[in-house]
């Protein structure tokens, strides 16, 4: 009985102290993942390294709770970082990194088609054999922000909007489950991509102005360029 005892006290220790080492990764993890967003908005490439380490803490974590399809999901994540990494520093048309840029109406509306149908499928397969609270919802999150992660990747200015109805989705999906804590911290999420969106934009117009300003000084180069040759004709 008392070896009983004693294996039981070891035991609840043991648990205890992997909690606790748990809870300490979980935190770096968050923070790692703010830092990510914060410097995603500021378009600062660095944001890239704050979600590698982060979804690299994630991917050990929900593996070690047998969450194995978030592991997975975080895996994708850290091979985005790498990939969002190299598009920001190498991408584009000179190889200096992509710049924010915007993507038509039609594009965006085949992408959600895409994604649209892509979650319904693994939607009906959460609800036929799994015991999903709101399997189509859950999926429609997932995918939607497997999609917006690559749109990050390439600077698609649009992407903080797909974020603000994605988190705005998860705030209903915690609050039904009474995940108070949780539901705040994704409020704080669409606060964030809202700002984003507006951050990107006014970069976005400081590119174009510059872009048409070096348009025009270049073509009143040419305009006087022309004028002193025709003037030299006619001496």
């Amino acid at each position: 009985m008392t070896d009983l005892w004693l294996t039981l006290v070891e035991s609840i220790n043991s648990a205890f102290g992997e909690a606790h080492v748990m809870t300490a990764w979980e935190a770096l993890a968050v923070l790692l993942a703010m830092a990510y967003l914060l410097l995603a908005m500021k378009a600062n490439v660095w944001c890239w390294a704050a979600a590698f380490a982060s979804t690299a803490i994630y991917t050990v974590l929900f593996w070690k709770v047998s969450l194995l399809m978030e592991s997975v999901l975080n895996i994708y994540y850290m091979a985005m970082a790498l990939y969002g990494y190299w598009l920001w520093t190498q991408g584009g048309d000179k190889e200096q990194g992509v710049k924010v840029t915007t993507w038509p109406l039609k594009t965006h509306l085949k992408l959600i088609a895409a994604t649209g149908v892509i979650s319904l499928l693994v939607g009906h397969g959460m609800a036929t054999y799994t015991q999903a609270a709101f399997p189509y919802l859950d999926a429609a999150t997932t995918c939607f922000a497997v999609m917006t992660t690559y749109l990050v990747a390439k600077k698609v200015l649009e992407n903080w909007l797909y974020w603000v109805v994605i988190d705005l989705v998860s705030i209903y999906l915690c609050l039904s489950k009474g995940l108070m804590l949780t539901s705040l911290l994704f409020v704080f999420y669409v606060a964030l991509a809202v700002v984003g969106y507006f951050l990107w934009r006014s970069a976005l117009a400081d590119a174009r102005n510059a872009y048409d300003d070096n348009a025009c000084n270049t073509h009143a180069c040419d305009k006087s360029s022309y004028k002193k040759n025709a003037l030299k004709l006619l001496n």
